[in-house]
């Protein structure tokens, strides 16, 4: 799969089969629609591509705005996106830089300037909520008479449903808020996780018994925060288990920045570096601010002990530890 950012050259600009989305978290309802382009694009012998947008739209209009708790929180960073694109069958996905100029663009110049002479777009595929444009102008009924005009075909993809809930980005992130990992499993088709490479902290963990496997998260508002019972996959061949916090480490920091740390039970392999995937199982508490380390410490050592009955109860580990595993 070939990834650009922005409009592909000239010389990569092969006709196409396309969806248009933001894709975060690449859920059913996603996975249907990328099912219907790989159809598509084999049946009219074209590439199929993807176009996405960094930062999120209404990201973007909320720092515009200048308040940014109107920004959508985050699923899943560009890495994992991408990652469930690829396994989609995508043979190309532009990430498209979302800026005011590309806000401005109308229907018409985003048709023209965009679908056509930038990527050339011979099929098309879009949800059926699907607006674009400046002031969101443009919608289904705009691109079937472009279609006309330009020679492209438009599908519109109906909702998809869980039972009698439709699935989409916002039933994930309200799912995940509220710690329900298994409803937000059912909504994404698999469990929740998060990757990325281990990357160097501050090793104030390891002064004070649980050192951890950091991971930096680019976007401020993840859809989870808090403290978590996870496993570890990529550093065996068999998850391990451990505990983790995704926050701002208000106790140590307060400079905003966003981390995931992973205490790993009874691990003392070599990490930095490695790419790793922490899956979510259960949320045990919020992130708060302790007024010292030994406040901190304790109540760390807590949740290691509700994340090993955890296991325990789940018969996910011998009821010793985890390292007859390593």
């Amino acid at each position: 799969m070939r990834v650009f950012r922005g409009l592909p050259n000239a010389a990569s600009r092969a006709p196409c089969a396309l969806a248009i989305g933001n894709f975060d978290g690449v859920h059913l309802g996603h996975q249907t629609l990328l099912a219907h382009l790989r159809a598509a694009a084999d049946r009219l012998g074209l590439e199929s591509a993807v176009m996405t947008f960094e930062p999120h739209p209404r990201a973007f209009f909320a720092r515009l705005a200048g308040d940014v708790s109107k920004a959508p929180t985050r699923i899943a960073n560009l890495r994992d996106n991408l990652s469930s694109l690829q396994n989609a069958g995508v043979d190309r996905v532009i990430v498209e830089h979302f800026n005011q100029h590309f806000a401005s663009l109308s229907p018409e110049e985003f048709i023209r300037q965009i679908l056509v002479e930038g990527l050339h777009v011979k099929w098309l595929m879009v949800g059926e909520d699907f607006c674009f444009g400046a002031r969101r102008a443009g919608n289904t009924d705009t691109l079937k008479e472009a279609g006309q005009r330009y020679g492209f075909e438009v599908s519109v993809l109906p909702a998809v449903k869980n039972g009698d809930i439709r699935i989409s980005s916002s039933a994930v992130r309200a799912a995940l808020a509220a710690g329900d990992f298994s409803h937000a499993s059912d909504l994404l088709g698999h469990s929740y996780r998060i990757s990325g490479h281990v990357i160097h902290g501050q090793k104030l963990g390891r002064t004070i018994g649980f050192p951890t496997l950091n991971l930096r998260i680019a976007h401020q508002r993840p859809a989870v925060s808090g403290i978590f019972v996870v496993q570890v996959h990529g550093l065996s061949d068999q998850p391990l288990p451990g505990v983790a916090s995704l926050g701002v480490r208000p106790t140590v920091e307060d400079n905003g920045r966003v981390l995931l740390e992973t205490h790993v039970f009874d691990y003392s392999g070599h990490a930095y570096g490695k790419v790793v995937q922490i899956e979510f199982l259960q949320k045990l508490r919020d992130e708060e601010k302790y007024h010292d380390l030994e406040t901190l410490t304790a109540a760390i050592e807590n949740d290691a002990s509700q994340a090993r009955a955890y296991f325990r109860d789940q018969a996910r580990i011998p009821a010793s530890s985890a390292t007859d595993r390593i």
